[in-house]
């Protein structure tokens, strides 16, 4: 799908004519069709029906998420206008896997398309890695959960969620369809290793509701999501995460529990305060607008 399909699409829906969307966008009438066309055939199913012009409805559910590419496009190119195009530095993009959800491979792919002279590269990131990562400059962006507490860094949310517990599906807790926070706190969770800050260790265990009394910890240390999930599935401890993650991840072994009364947590890009280049400005500039519209989407799917 490239950004001059959409173009073309929504061109001929607000003009009502093929001429006219041509006219509009300085291109031949053959050009809009061929754009069109091929845009039906990636994605599998007809957008406008050609005689009157009409959207089907496949097109109309296409419409707004096509409006906001071009517009998230416009205003990352707007960012990045006095960029120099001959700049081979990369813009290094930390993630915490899996980041922001679904979010995550949508901004990378959307950048690599609005700003394709702009080099990118991709860092996985660990627990450990929640900020340090970019205050030792290894990242200039990181995708990251949850909202790291430390000044030096600045950080746009991208989805507020609710939590879910990763639990063995023979354990205790597999068959349950809702769990609360009075449920899990005496659970054996997953321990982490020397250097996670503190906000992570907090948002893991449900410090909140805890009242001071630390965690019980299983034998395994888990360093990222993947070192969770293999634990969980061997049935050695538990893990939390996000909502959104139950969609992700579909390990043999596990199940995503809803806690239905635990606080919602976010996922956020961040970035270091003091970093005023236009690539980072652009990239967080194209993050924000697509949250904006696709992230709700997460919270709407969200159980209770």
């Amino acid at each position: 799908m490239e950004l001059r399909q959409l173009a073309s699409f929504l061109a001929v829906v607000e003009e009502g004519q093929f001429a006219r969307a041509a006219a509009r966008l300085f291109l031949s009438p053959p050009a809009v069709t061929g754009h069109i066309q091929r845009l039906e055939r990636e994605l599998g199913v007809q957008l406008l029906e050609r005689s009157p012009i009409a959207l089907t409805p496949a097109g109309e559910r296409l419409v707004p998420h096509a409006r906001t590419m071009l517009a998230a496009a416009n205003a990352a190119t707007d960012a990045v206008a006095d960029l120099r195009t001959d700049d081979d530095v990369p813009l290094r993009i930390g993630v915490m896997a899996p980041g922001s959800p679904e979010l995550t491979p949508v901004i990378l792919r959307a950048f690599r398309k609005t700003q394709p002279n702009v080099p990118l590269t991709v860092e996985n990131l660990s627990f450990a890695e929640h900020t340090t990562a970019l205050t030792e400059h290894k990242v200039d962006l990181a995708f990251v959960r949850p909202r790291p507490d430390d000044e030096r860094l600045t950080v746009d949310v991208l989805t507020t969620e609710p939590r879910v517990l990763i639990v063995p599906s023979a354990g205790p807790a597999g068959d349950a369809d809702a769990l609360r926070l009075s449920d899990v706190l005496d659970l054996a969770f997953v321990g982490l290793p020397e250097g996670v800050p503190r906000v992570f260790t907090d948002y893991l265990y449900f410090a909140s509701a805890r009242n001071g009394i630390p965690p019980r910890r299983g034998i395994d240390e888990a360093a990222t999501i993947q070192d969770v999930l293999t634990s969980v599935s061997a049935g050695r401890a538990i893990g939390a995460a996000l909502h959104s993650f139950s969609h992700l991840y579909r390990w043999p072994g596990i199940r995503f529990v809803p806690v239905v009364d635990a606080p919602w947590a976010q996922s956020v890009l961040a970035s270091r305060t003091d970093d005023i280049r236009p690539q980072v400005r652009a990239f967080r500039v194209l993050a924000t607008t697509l949250a904006h519209d696709l992230g709700p989407r997460l919270a709407s799917a969200a159980p209770g």
